[in-house]
């Protein structure tokens, strides 16, 4: 099954979490060592990640959280607003838009 083409390749996607910088890091050469192009390291703000596509198309992501315990919760407390208003506007939310602010 390949993914949904009426669906912008950024928002469908999996993640998922290694362990710090280092393990990200890591496997961004082994897979740019395999051919693959990987996207990234991009800063989120409270988590680092790079993405690449599988074999079937489907966009994965490898992150880690680089945030502190009270972004982290922040970030969690918004989360269900931040659902409700991509389902209703299929646009990037703005309740977590400090993460992407310079300090």
């Amino acid at each position: 099954m390949s993914r949904d083409e009426n669906t912008p390749e950024w928002v469908q996607h999996i993640a998922f979490e290694v362990a710090d910088r280092e393990a990200l890091i890591a496997a961004k050469e082994e897979l740019e060592a395999k051919g693959l192009d990987v996207l990234g390291v991009t800063n989120h703000g409270i988590i680092h990640s790079i993405y690449f596509f599988d074999p079937n198309g489907h966009r994965l992501e490898l992150t880690y959280r680089s945030g502190t315990p009270e972004q982290m919760k922040q970030l969690a407390d918004v989360a269900p607003l931040m659902l409700e208003e991509w389902s209703k506007t299929k646009k990037a939310p703005k309740h977590a838009a400090w993460l992407h602010e310079e300090n």
